[in-house]
């Protein structure tokens, strides 16, 4: 089963895509997508959807993953946060694919074990999940955990599904 992991944000997206087959996880590829500031925010919320939207057609994941927006101290940087987040929802969405929603402490939990984990602590965790793993940028690692956290939930969400359907419930 191959996963993509988006890292939403208005200036930089991050991306990654990981192949499960049971317990273990592979690296396929990772990235980001940019957004040219100089636009207007229509402008760049659609280079965004074009740019999310070609990824998820070159690597033809079935699922996705995204993390969900954080409250910002700045009220307009959280604004535009979410419409980039609701573009980086749409375009896996309009592609057919069940999307999960993770916040960042789950995330880091997943991985790392902690949900207060440094980003360091979740890179170091993601390479020594996926060793062959390259990074563009911190966002294309946290792209990463963010798969790897769908994958691991997805995996014990379908035992349970399993462990009822054989006690009858």
């Amino acid at each position: 089963m191959r996963l993509i992991g988006l890292d939403p944000g208005l200036r930089t997206t991050g991306w990654g895509v990981i192949e499960v087959d049971g317990n273990h996880l592979s690296f396929v590829g990772e990235g980001i997508v940019q957004t040219n500031s100089k636009l207007s925010l229509a402008e760049r919320l659609g280079e965004l959807f074009v740019g999310v939207s070609a990824v998820i057609n070159e690597y033809k994941p079935i699922e996705a993953a995204v993390e969900e927006t954080f409250v910002n101290v700045n009220p307009a940087s959280t604004l535009k946060l979410g419409q980039a987040r609701g573009v980086v929802l749409l375009a896996p969405a309009m592609a057919g694919l069940v999307v999960g929603e993770y916040s960042p402490n789950m995330i880091k939990k997943s991985v790392v074990g902690s949900g207060h984990a440094t980003k360091e602590q979740v890179q170091m965790m993601v390479k020594t999940i996926l060793p062959k793993a390259t990074f563009t940028n911190a966002d294309a690692a946290d792209a990463l955990a963010i798969a790897i956290c769908h994958a691991h939930l997805a995996q014990t969400n379908m035992r349970i599904i399993n462990a009822s359907r054989s006690a009858g419930l």
